[in-house]
């Protein structure tokens, strides 16, 4: 932990977001910024630091709740962020394929490649789909510490963990709150302790208790805490789901009833009706068009309609902008939405999505110019063509499949 490490994260680090408590923007740190970062290391080394508090923000969800993430100061966002990179470096030899999340060079989109070929070529025909209730508010400080002790011996540096673990959060109200468990979401090291805390919550487990017990087949994949399990047989699968509450527990964790669930998932069986969510989509059973079964994927219902209604918002508050302007931003969310979700299979998903927002912008275009229509769908149709509209397609890449094994 040096001044060269603190400013190779400084440069990773974005210049625009938003300051915290103490005011400091990043313009303003970076105007001294070696004296700045040759002070900030010098008081790390020489245990002088002090985490300060978390400002406190809240961010509406599509399901009418709310997102509460936390804002912290610049020179917190440069010591976690090299430690992150610290702790990365570290563990990454250590985690298990199965896990996807916040790791460097996998995505959520591999995440689910890889569930679909397994379950495609697999024996399995069980699936426990489970979500862990408030995860990054749950999460054990003790355990968490006891954790981190295992594999680092660095006293001062669990420390320097531990004051990010306690720091006050600062509400909108002006109270100031002390957790016993959690962090912060959004904070830069909270995806590292996360994959951490799983790591011996849930996969070790699945891997040295759960898989030698089972009489068939097992499969875990996991992107952050949103994990599914494959079954060949039945009594393992109901093993694993009655047992996973009690080993939650331990840790002071919960599965979250409303997203836990078991169910037949199999060849044999291939219905719409039979389908598991994983991060943004939909697998179940169905036949193509040579009869013949196979793991489908579609865009999750809840995440396309949360897209329709983003991109109608955006085409409502921005209909005034030049054609060109408009469409270029248009098309950046529209590409967008397809690097993410244009994985074979899910084309007519796409299309949807397509569609809808090429509806949306026909109306409010149209509104533009008083009560007389500006477009009719040919010159509509004509318009977005020569202005080179982006339409859906496969962003699918091949790889390597990994073996969870």
């Amino acid at each position: 932990m040096n001044a060269d490490l603190l400013l190779h994260c400084r440069q990773a680090l974005n210049k625009d977001a938003a300051s915290g408590v103490d005011g400091v923007t990043a313009a303003a740190y970076g105007e001294n910024l070696t004296a700045n970062l040759a002070d900030l290391a010098e008081r790390v080394k020489a245990k002088r630091y002090r985490a300060k508090l978390v400002r406190r923000v809240y961010i509406p969800k599509e399901n009418g709740k709310q997102r509460p993430p936390g804002i912290q100061a610049l020179e917190d966002k440069l010591v976690q962020l090299a430690c992150a990179k610290l702790l990365t470096a570290i563990y990454e030899g250590d985690f298990l394929d199965c896990s996807d999340g916040y790791r460097p060079g996998r995505s959520a989109k591999e995440a689910v490649c890889d569930l679909t070929f397994h379950l495609q070529y697999g024996s399995y025909g069980y699936l426990v789909e489970a979500d862990i209730r408030g995860f990054f508010d749950r999460m054990d400080h003790a355990w968490l510490l006891d954790m981190l002790s295992l594999r680092i011996d660095d006293r001062a540096f669990v420390q320097l963990i531990r004051k990010w673990l306690k720091a006050g959060i600062l509400e909108t109200d002006g109270q100031v709150l002390h957790p016993g468990a959690g962090t912060p979401q959004g904070g830069i090291i909270s995806p590292v302790l996360a994959n951490l805390c799983l790591h011996h919550v849930l996969d070790l487990w699945f891997e040295r208790v759960v898989r030698p017990c089972c009489r068939g087949e097992v499969l875990l994949c996991r992107y952050a805490d949103d994990f599914v399990c494959a079954f060949r047989y039945r009594e393992d699968a109901n093993r694993f789901f009655e047992a996973l509450p009690t080993r939650l527990g331990k840790f002071g964790l919960e599965a979250a009833p409303e997203k836990t669930r078991i169910l037949r998932f199999s060849r044999f069986h291939p219905s719409m009706e039979r389908r598991v969510t994983f991060p943004g989509f939909e697998l179940y059973w169905f036949r193509d068009r040579q009869g013949e079964p196979r793991v489908m994927r579609r865009t999750a219902r809840k995440k396309l309609q949360g897209a329709c209604r983003r991109i109608k918002e955006w085409i409502k508050c921005n209909r005034h902008l030049p054609g060109r302007e408009f469409i270029r931003g248009l098309n950046r969310r529209l590409v967008g939405h397809y690097n993410y979700y244009g994985l074979r299979g899910n084309s007519r998903s796409l299309w949807r999505f397509y569609q809808w927002a090429m509806t949306c912008a026909f109306k409010w275009l149209n509104r533009r110019g008083g009560k007389r229509k500006s477009f009719t769908w040919p010159a509509f149709a004509r318009a977005l063509e020569k202005l080179g509209i982006a339409k859906p397609r496969i962003t699918e890449q091949t790889y390597a499949r990994r073996v969870f094994a």
